[in-house]
């Protein structure tokens, strides 16, 4: 086992092979978990990052073996220099116009994607680690990505209701009825930390609308019952909560 290992952190074909593998198949595995959320990002796109990460390397890695092998000669001659670095920080780079890609602003004071973005960050430090030969690096971050993307998930979706804090997005007949449901909101023992007000187009008319960022002060408050104390008001036409 030790000697196969040994054979592996070698410059060959076989290591070559196995290191853009075990890139693909890290990537498609946090890829999936993220297709199955429905992200921006999916099986394919991790797998490609991953897999061009560790190409970069690889490439840095064939041309410091033939400067210092077959092409010695010729950079002795004309005295070139060699920077290992310089492939995997244009990797890094680069990756940041991919990720920043993947970030969009849906409104209502609503930003989506930074997750997706970390996520191929790391998938691209991952795909480097199998480019260089650190197997047992990219194994434990490919089974810490796992944790933090899919076990981490439901946790942190409980985490964000027990703190009973939500933003609501709502639709009203008009900006007069605006404190009668800040009203509604405080009767229910809750807070109300921000209002923004906005406009949006109903039917072919203009109504006003509002986000609101509350805390709900009663332990065994819910959102959905927040959301139809509001919903039952007669002046409000669309209601819902933004989901961050």
């Amino acid at each position: 086992m030790g000697s196969a290992f040994a054979f592996l952190h070698e410059f060959n074909i076989v290591s070559i092979l196995v290191r853009l593998l075990l890139a693909m198949a890290c990537g498609g595995v946090i890829g999936y978990g993220r297709s199955r959320k429905k992200q921006n990002a999916g099986l394919r796109t991790y797998m490609l990052t991953a897999i061009g990460a560790c190409m970069s390397v690889l490439l840095t890695l064939y041309e410091y073996e033939m400067m210092t092998g077959q092409w010695a000669p010729i950079v002795a001659e004309v005295g070139m220099k060699f920077d290992a670095s310089r492939y995997s920080a244009q990797v890094i780079s680069g990756i940041g116009f991919l990720a920043a890609g993947t970030i969009l602003s849906s409104g209502h004071q609503q930003v989506t994607g930074l997750t997706t973005a970390a996520g191929l960050f790391t998938s691209v430090c991952m795909g480097m680690a199998a480019g260089a030969g650190m197997y047992d690096c990219v194994i434990f971050v490919l089974i810490i990505l796992f944790i933090v993307l899919d076990v981490m998930y439901p946790m942190e979706s409980a985490f964000k209701r027990k703190l009973r804090n939500m933003t609501i997005y709502v639709e009203f007949s008009s900006i007069e009825y605006l404190d009668e449901i800040t009203d509604t909101i405080r009767a229910e023992k809750a807070t109300v930390y921000d209002i923004d007000v906005e406009r949006t187009k109903r039917e072919g008319s203009k109504y006003p609308a509002a986000v609101i960022v509350l805390q709900m002060g009663r332990e065994n408050a819910s959102h959905s019952g927040m959301l139809s104390t509001i919903a039952e008001l007669p002046y409000v036409h669309t209601i819902h909560e933004l989901i961050a």
